[in-house]
Order: C-alpha cells, then structure tokens, then sequence
C-alpha cells in the first residue's frame, strides 16, 4: 500500500496560485499556463493531480473551466477536481470531460443525498472534503465554520461508497508549518474510508510519515506550496511515497 501523491494546481483567474489559510486576499501566483504546470508535474512522475478551481468554491459553480479542460486534455494521468461542484449536472459534465475523480466539499453537508447519488452512479468517482478549522467542518471556500465535527460528518457517508475522504487542516493550508498527521491518521482511523491529508505539507518529512501510515488507511497526500517554493522534490516525494510501501 503506497501512498499517493498528487501535487495540487490551485486556479483563481485562470492562474496557478496558492493561498494561505484559504484566503483568496492572500494569494500568491505561480504561474499563468495551468496545463503546462501540470505538464511539468507529469514529467517529474506525477500519476495524479489534484486541481481546484477557488473561484468556483465561492461561486458555487465553475468559473476556471476553461483551465480545466486545458489540464484534463494534456495531463496523461488522473485529475481529481474540486471547487463549487454542488449538484448533479456539475457531477456529470466533469466526468464526461475526462476528470477521473470530483471532490464534493459544501454539498456534503448541505445536500448528502446528492452525494451518495453520485457516489453510487460513479463508483470510486466521488471525494468528500472534509475541511477543519478547529477539528469543526468548514464550508464555502472554508469561509463559513459550521457545528458539525470532521469525524461526525465522516461517518455519515461510511455506507455511500465514497472513494476518499480528503482531510484538510485549514489552519495550516498554505503556510508550510507541516501537515497535520495526528488528526489525519486520527480520522483515518476512526472510519472504514481512505483519507487524503491535505494542508501544511512542508517537506519530505511529511512524505515519509505520512506514507508510514498507509496501512492505517491514509491513502495520499497533497502538495502545493512547498513544492512551488522548492522545499519538496516531487520526484523525491514520490520515491519515498514508494519506498514505504
């Protein structure tokens, strides 16, 4: 059991950018050619790769498609996509356009029953993000903060056949402080659903630790700025996301 990782492309106005915190006033922009980005992940080794569109998690719907398509047509390997996909015909138009997985954030908490329809319609095709500030969930581009705890939410869609649950430590997305193993391993734990960590990766160590735990159900991991800043190889990463196997 190896563990995945998939080098994040963040989109705001059609650019590679990453926030801090999710917060879309503090942006920093990467670059301006999201495919070629994703050009430059496949030929480091990259299988996977995790897209998200911002404006569109604020939205409510997709803003960067054009982007995406451009990704989708040119990355050889599996994009999983997220940001403002709430309902069905979102759902639909992803999957026919050639994205491998979606990533459903608000609507889990907003709508379930449209989740566990999608995620019985496209078996292994539905994500749910399970964002935390504070181990509560958070919602709406992480701008809203409700009364529901990460794991409580979890273990509402134990029986849906979701392919993942994508963990995000909001507090630390971003700033390079390190992932949040503990609670990541923790909810992998705690429920019968692979988890993705996501959120704070500052270098290979994470990789390493990360990878360690594959077996307690943490099915990948998640990289953006610290591979944009150049504190992680990807190539390094994905070697050592191997080598614990």
């Amino acid at each position: 059991m190896s563990l995945i990782v998939f080098p994040a492309i963040d989109l705001k106005n059609g650019q590679v950018v990453r926030l801090a915190e999710g917060d879309m006033d503090r942006a920093t922009v990467y670059g301006d050619d999201p495919a070629a980005q994703a050009m430059l992940f496949a030929e480091a080794g990259a299988q996977h790769l995790h897209v998200v569109d911002l404006d569109g998690a604020f939205a409510g719907e997709s803003v960067n498609g054009e982007a995406v398509r451009g990704i989708v047509a040119r990355f050889p390997g599996h994009v999983q996509l997220g940001g403002g996909i709430r309902n069905r015909a979102s759902v639909e138009r992803w999957f026919d356009l050639g994205v491998s997985r979606v990533v459903i954030g608000t609507a889990a908490l907003d709508d379930p029953d449209f989740v566990r329809g999608a995620a019985r319609d496209f078996p292994g095709g539905v994500v749910v993000a399970v964002d935390a500030r504070d181990g509560m969930v958070a919602t709406k581009g992480w701008a809203d903060v409700s009364t529901t705890s990460v794991v409580d939410l979890a273990r509402r869609f134990e029986d849906a056949g979701v392919a993942a649950l994508l963990f995000t430590d909001v507090g630390r997305d971003g700033l390079l402080k390190g992932a949040n193993i503990e609670a990541t391993v923790d909810l992998a734990r705690s429920v019968d659903i692979p988890v993705i960590a996501s959120g704070g990766v500052a270098g290979i160590a994470d990789i390493h630790v990360l990878a360690l735990h594959a077996r307690d159900g943490v099915e990948g991991v998640i990289t953006g700025r610290a591979l944009y800043d150049g504190r992680l190889d990807l190539a390094a990463a994905l070697s050592v996301a191997q080598a614990a196997e």
